[in-house]
């Protein structure tokens, strides 16, 4: 199994830059501990997420790591113009010497994609529209496509990707619906939430692919050549009761953020994509599987069982989170290199 990294780099109490910095610190040690990849979200007009152009975020991410891949989970393509997609895609590629992994999504809140103008009913069909000419630019050197919301003739293309044909898709859903359709197209995949839930999305992933017939673009590090994963927050200490004393403030303020447009909204119950079943409190969190915490022996306990429950073969980790220091980041970063990963590494 591989373990990569997930983040959204939320506000965490302290100043912007401190916080880029202590993120940037962070990713370089996760880096030299031997991640697969970071994966980074996108979100808008949050406090969930202070990198809403993670384009720029992971260039400083690649020019100060030398072996962890990188890219978004996910690009909201809506909220791109397709050619300046292509160039970013491009750029990245070449600014991390080939290690750039691409997540591609329609965006998970309806009010983040009102704020750019785009109608939370159309944001499917925009989408798959973008997605389909950004794979056709990625592969040309003169962009001709013709699609319902977008429309280019003889366009130059004159950054094409460092990987060929480019860099593999990924994607990230908490439906049955896009885990679907990400099988359908050979797609790298993570799901997330509780584990019968992520069951449910990670099953309907994986009888799409194997209609298809597999990924893609294999990978030969993942068993059967496509990643399939599951988020997991994840806190390392000496002892439980250490793990649990940083891990419970972090996740309820996660908690909180996670929410925080929708109680600016007035939206307290489940709504059509913000459906992923949550607890409320980390001890919620911890019961549903979402959560994980304890010693390195409980943490590594817990996720072979979940690994073999979901048939697994990478775990995304979301290890700094809240408002949790970095030295306390570090140290259960340093945990569970040295006394999990070793293990799931033979899974």
């Amino acid at each position: 199994m591989k373990v990569g990294l997930f983040d959204h780099i939320e506000h965490g109490e302290r100043p912007t830059a401190q916080l880029f910095d202590e993120r940037l610190t962070f990713i370089q040690a996760a880096d030299e501990a031997g991640f697969y990849c970071l994966h980074l979200a996108e979100h808008h007009q949050t406090p969930l997420n202070m990198v809403p152009v993670p384009g720029v975020f992971m260039g400083a991410v690649a020019r100060l790591t030398k072996t962890i891949r990188i890219g978004p989970l996910v690009y909201l393509l809506p909220l791109y113009s397709p050619l300046r997609m292509i160039d970013e895609i491009c750029m990245l590629d070449h600014l991390s010497h080939g290690r750039a992994e691409i997540g591609v999504g329609r965006g998970v809140s309806p009010f983040e994609l009102k704020y750019h103008k785009i109608e939370h009913e159309d944001s499917r069909e925009i989408f798959i529209d973008a997605f389909n000419c950004v794979s056709a630019g990625l592969v040309t050197d003169t962009l001709d496509y013709s699609g319902p919301h977008y429309k280019y003739e003889n366009v130059p293309i004159a950054l094409r990707p460092l990987q060929q044909p480019h860099p593999a898709f990924w994607y990230g859903s908490s439906n049955t619906t896009g885990s679907t359709w990400a099988g359908e197209h050979g797609m790298h995949f993570v799901s997330l939430g509780p584990t019968a839930f992520a069951k449910n999305n990670i099953d309907a992933f994986r009888d799409a692919l194997a209609k298809r017939g597999g990924a893609a673009q294999p990978k030969a590090e993942f068993p059967g050549g496509t990643a399939i994963g599951v988020l997991r927050h994840i806190f390392v200490a000496d002892t439980d009761e250490k793990a649990k004393h940083f891990g419970k403030p972090a996740m309820e303020m996660h908690l909180a953020q996670l929410n925080w447009l929708r109680n600016m909204h007035g939206v307290t119950g489940l709504t059509s994509r913000l459906n992923v079943p949550r607890g409320a409190t980390f001890e919620d969190c911890v019961a549903d599987g979402s959560a994980i915490y304890g010693t390195p022996a409980r943490v590594r306990e817990e996720i072979e069982r979940q690994a073999a429950e979901l048939g697994i073969n990478y775990l995304l980790t979301y290890l700094f989170l809240g408002a949790m220091t970095l030295n306390e980041a570090l140290r259960s970063l340093q945990l569970f290199s040295s006394e999990v990963m070793p293990k799931l590494a033979q899974l």
